[in-house]
């Protein structure tokens, strides 16, 4: 952890994120599914599994950018690269704000270590 650590110091943020990759790790290696258990995570069990497939899939993409990020502006520009050079005013975290909306989340719900 010390080699992948920001300025190789051991953060208990950088703890928390190894655990949590191992869990997801541990999880899909014993047969479960990584978005399933992220989701799962982020919304309970029982709101995930009124998910289809394909929100499943997407939203679980857009936390794993959000936590890659430290704010909402940075994790919709990387979510919005490609799409946000075609409009003429970009307010990318909008647009991230609109989308978690849609599951009653916020880019802190997301962000939050358990």
């Amino acid at each position: 952890m010390a080699t992948l650590a920001p300025h190789g110091r051991i953060t208990s943020d950088v703890v928390d994120n190894e655990i949590r990759r191992l869990n997801v790790f541990w999880h899909v290696s014993s047969g479960g599914d990584a978005n399933d258990t992220l989701i799962e995570e982020i919304l309970g069990s029982e709101a995930a599994q009124r998910l289809d497939l394909f929100d499943t899939a997407q939203l679980a993409a857009v936390i794993r950018v959000c936590r890659q990020q430290t704010t909402a502006s940075a994790a919709g520009r990387a979510l919005f690269a490609h799409s946000r050079l075609e409009k003429k005013s970009s307010n990318d975290a909008d647009r991230l704000s609109k989308y978690l909306a849609r599951f009653d989340l916020k880019f802190e719900d997301v962000r939050k270590r358990n």
